[in-house]
């Protein structure tokens, strides 16, 4: 059995595409450092590509944790998309909302029991606080950094404590629904 197929790569790179455009254009920054540049002209690409690599790692990370932790469990786990998801995410930025609702994909996992469904559950928000901790760490500590790596580390911040925060909520079908209600049920 391969730890991660074909199909799953392909549904990797199609969300990190789709998070790269859902996000590029929502934070308020110029990666150059002419302020007059007009942003008017069309598609930002740079700006997209640089989006990709602060965005996607957070949300690809914390669904592989969530498929590596079930295999070392030894089931069986699948990265698939989340097609409404994604689509509720591209229709939200082209309508210019302002608001991203994101969950463009969850791993499927069959035959966990309760603890081992609620240590999977909890490895995503898990790898999301890392890289929060992370990345308040690098722009606490980092002396003399670039204006992209500063960008970067300010949106791998942000996006990872709300990635974290959103997903520790006990809230159905949620992370966090499956952690706090199986541990109430495993205590009491």
């Amino acid at each position: 059995m391969a730890i991660i197929s074909i199909l799953e790569i392909v549904y990797i790179l199609i969300v990190i595409l789709a998070v790269g455009y859902i996000f590029t254009g929502f934070f308020k920054f110029n990666l150059k450092r002419d302020v007059l540049e007009d942003y008017t002209k069309g598609f930002d690409w740079g700006e997209f590509w640089f989006v990709c690599l602060a965005a996607s790692p957070g949300i690809i990370l914390h669904e592989l944790a969530h498929k590596f932790t079930a295999m070392g469990f030894g089931l069986s786990a699948f990265f698939n998309i989340s097609y409404f998801g994604l689509l509720l995410g591209v229709l939200l930025k082209l309508f210019s909302t302002g608001f991203i609702i994101l969950a463009p994909g969850y791993v499927l996992i069959s035959g966990a029991g309760d603890f081992e469904r609620m240590i999977t559950a909890a490895a995503g928000p898990l790898v999301n606080m890392i890289l929060w901790i992370s990345a308040i760490l690098f722009i606490k500590y980092k002396k003399h950094m670039t204006r992209k790596e500063a960008i970067f580390w300010t949106l791998t911040n942000h996006i990872n404590k709300w990635l974290f925060i959103f997903n520790i909520l006990p809230i159905p079908p949620l992370d966090g629904a499956k952690i706090w209600f199986t541990l109430f049920q495993l205590v009491f």
